[in-house]
């Protein structure tokens, strides 16, 4: 009985995150994004301790790694491309878009179409195992969820409008699976020299938090594609 436990435990985190995946999904849809982006946030922590726990426990396995893809696709692929679909229906639109404003809503899913291409990538691409080719899903997805929360009200002005939101969509899901060598925050150990990268990040990314409160994260994850960006020659 342990045996069948400790032999199941990862994969009943991975479907915890799968759980937490399905209902920031319907939050979005019912534009909840408060709830939302906290089940976003519970599904990275369950998304972080399936994999650990499997390495400790020695029970990894390919069905493991299959719903850890598909787990991963909805909270950090649906349920951001939820929130997004959900914002096209409050964003201003100008006249001239008008005719286009009940199809335009449906470009949000691209981000979970770019999101399974770049889990599928990562299942394969060899590179990355100490780092990331395109911005990671769950980075994406805290973008989404933590920009909507934190600068709604902007977003939804007459400053703001349609097309910026689709033009986002589009950048943000082509970062998924561009060939931009990203780092990782793996440290192998506490020195300056090897963390040099990661430390810089952390170093600014805290100040960021602190200052866009509800919206830090998505201006954390700018930062890390800017920082990833300046840095892929020296990586």
């Amino acid at each position: 009985m342990a045996n069948v436990i400790v032999k199941n435990l990862p994969n009943s985190i991975t479907s915890c995150n799968l759980f937490c995946g399905c209902i920031a999904s319907y939050m979005a849809f019912q534009s909840k994004y408060e709830y939302a982006l906290l089940f976003i946030v519970l599904g990275a922590v369950f998304d972080f301790f399936d994999g650990m726990t499997a390495r400790l426990l020695h029970v990894s396995s390919p069905i493991g790694k299959e719903l850890d893809s598909l787990a991963d696709d909805i909270t950090f692929g649906l349920a951001p491309a939820a929130i997004a679909f959900s914002l096209f229906k409050e964003v201003y639109y100008p006249e001239w878009l008008q005719p286009v404003s009940h199809l335009l809503p449906y470009t949000a899913f691209l981000i979970a179409v770019f999101s399974a291409l770049r889990l599928a990538k990562f299942n394969l691409d060899e590179r990355q195992s100490t780092s990331f080719i395109g911005m990671p899903t769950p980075a994406n997805a805290l973008f989404w969820g933590s920009l909507v929360v934190g600068e709604h009200a902007w977003l939804t002005s007459d400053t703001f409008n349609a097309i910026y939101l689709l033009i986002l969509v589009v950048v943000m899901s082509l970062l998924l699976v561009a060939e931009l060598p990203m780092f990782s925050l793996k440290f192998k150990d506490l020195s300056w020299g090897h963390n040099k990268i990661s430390y810089i990040f952390l170093i600014v990314s805290i100040p960021l938090l602190i200052i866009f409160r509800l919206s830090g994260f998505a201006a954390v994850i700018l930062w890390y594609i800017l920082l990833s960006v300046l840095t892929r020659k020296k990586s």
